[in-house]
This record gives C-alpha cells, structure tokens and sequence, in this order.
C-alpha cells in the first residue's frame, strides 16, 4: 500500500516525467506483460499478465510510454540495480509474439532464454497461485503460444498467474477469461498475488528464475 502511495504522488506531480520509458541503450532485460489492449479488457483475468507489470511501474513510479515500432506500452525500471524495460503488446493476445521479435530484433545482445521474462495468466493454476518456469511449451495458452512460435524455442522463462477455470462443467473459457475477476476474490486473493507476482519478478530479474522458483513456487 504505501509502495502503490508513494507511486501516485510521484505521478501526481509529475516526478516521473525525468525518468524515460526507454533505455538509452540496451536493457538489461525485458519483461512482457501479456494482455489485450483496450478499457474493455483492462481488468480482465486474461490481463492478469497486463496487471502485474503495471503494479511494478506503479511501484517504481515509472512512466508508460506508447512505441509504434515495437506495437507496444513500454515502462522502463531498475531491477537487480539494472535497467530493465516492461513491456504491453498492443497486437491482442494472439499476436503477441510480434512485439516481442521486434524488440529482440532491435536489441539483438538480449538472449530469450536469461533475459526475458514473460507473465501471463493460466488457467491450470488456481486463482492467485503463481509458477515460475525457466521453459516450457504454451500449454493452449494463444499469447505464450505464439511467442514461443514467433521466436522459435520453448527457453523463454515465464510466470505464470493463476486465474482457474469456470466453476461450471463445461464453461466457456473464453467467456471466463474476458470477464472480470470475481469482486470477492479481488480483495482477498488478487489483489495479493498481483503483489507477490511483482516480487517474483523482482527476484528472477534481480537473482535469477531459479532462486525465485525456489521461494515462490512453494507458496500457497
């Protein structure tokens, strides 16, 4: 709480306007938020992975900034005392890889598999439960799904966030995953694990997914 404080009041007047939301060179890592661009899905579970990078700006009290090369929001912040970028796809979910292969295209020096990070929501885990992977397939998953065919491996370390399945036999995801979280599970269980997620995050980029796989995948 006093962390998101302290980020609106550097907001508020204008504190962040100093810090650029790109990094002058290259950035030490690059972390992806996945999601759908749009009101109408911003607090969508699909835009779990939207949700978490923007609790850590919110955090750092960094500045989004629209890049029309890269189809995305981008925030830069320090992580591990090293200058990282958040990223948004603007694409939609399915497209999401695009922004991704731009961005590794424009900073060639980035490897997938230790300099990328890449949060998205799952429905497999229970709501607010977060796993961290230093690998893996996109398990049905479109947005993870297509930046793992765009760059072309399956060594893209992610975290995934929680968000479950419909309660009813035979829901429609898609119905589920374009609805807004339950209110009574935001307070309690959400809002929660978006804070935790940001830590995670913070550990991979700062110590490495492993370290942070051995903290926070045991959690409940």
């Amino acid at each position: 709480m006093v962390d998101r404080l302290r980020a609106f009041i550097r907001r508020l007047f204008g504190a962040t306007a100093s810090t650029p939301a790109v990094p002058a060179g290259t950035p030490a890592r690059l972390v992806v938020g996945l999601g759908n661009p749009g009101p109408q899905y911003a607090h969508t579970r699909h835009n779990a992975g939207f949700l978490v990078v923007e609790r850590l700006a919110d955090r750092q009290g960094a500045a989004w900034s629209e890049d029309a090369e890269l189809e995305a929001r981008v925030a830069q912040v320090e992580l591990g005392g090293e200058v990282c970028l958040l990223l948004e796809p603007q694409t939609f979910m399915n497209a999401s890889g695009r922004s991704v292969e731009i961005a590794l295209e424009r900073w060639p020096e980035l490897d997938p598999a230790s300099d990328l990070l890449i949060v998205y929501d799952e429905l497999d885990l229970p709501p607010g439960r977060i796993r961290l992977r230093p690998s893996g397939g996109g398990g049905g998953h479109n947005g993870i799904g297509d930046v793992l065919t765009v760059l072309a491996t399956k060594a893209v370390p992610r975290l995934r966030f929680g968000v479950g399945r419909p309660a009813e036999s035979g829901g429609a995801v898609i119905d589920y995953v374009l609805a807004p979280f339950d209110e009574d599970e935001l307070g309690d269980v959400i809002e929660p694990a978006i804070e935790r997620a940001v830590d995670a995050v913070e550990m991979a980029c700062a110590d490495g997914v492993s370290a942070a796989m051995g903290r926070f995948n045991a959690r409940d």
